[in-house]
C-alpha cells in the first residue's frame, strides 16, 4: 500500500509540473495560443482550467504525503512489535544453559 501511494505521488507531481509549464504568469500560455474565434473553451476558462487543476494536484499531494506518512509510522510500529514478540518467544524457548566442560 505505501509503494502504491508514493508512485500515486509521483504520477500527481509530474501531472502538476506539465500543468504548472503549461500556464504563463504574463497570460500567455496555452490559453493565449487558442486565440481563434472558433474555439470550444475562451482564453479566461482555459486559464481557470489550469489554475483549478493546480490547485486540485497540489491539494492531493499534501493529502497523500500525509496519507503515506501516516502508513510508514504505523509500519514502523508494526516491524517493532514483530520483532519484540520474537525476542521473547526466543528467549522463553532457549533457556540460558551453562557450557559442560565434559568432565563430571
Amino acid at each position: 500500500m505505501y509503494t502504491a501511494l508514493i508512485v500515486l505521488i509521483v504520477i500527481v507531481a509530474l501531472l502538476l509540473g506539465l500543468v504548472v509549464l503549461m500556464q504563463n504568469s504574463k497570460g500567455g500560455g496555452v490559453s493565449s495560443t487558442f486565440s481563434a474565434s472558433s474555439q470550444i473553451m475562451g482564453v479566461r476558462k482555459t486559464a481557470d482550467f489550469l489554475e483549478k487543476a493546480t490547485w486540485t494536484l497540489a491539494i492531493f499531494i499534501v493529502v497523500l504525503c500525509f496519507l503515506s506518512s501516516l502508513l510508514a509510522n504505523s509500519g514502523e510500529k508494526e516491524v517493532e512489535q514483530q520483532g519484540s514478540k520474537a525476542a521473547a518467544a526466543a528467549s522463553s524457548e532457549m533457556p540460558f544453559q551453562a557450557p559442560t566442560t565434559g568432565e563430571e
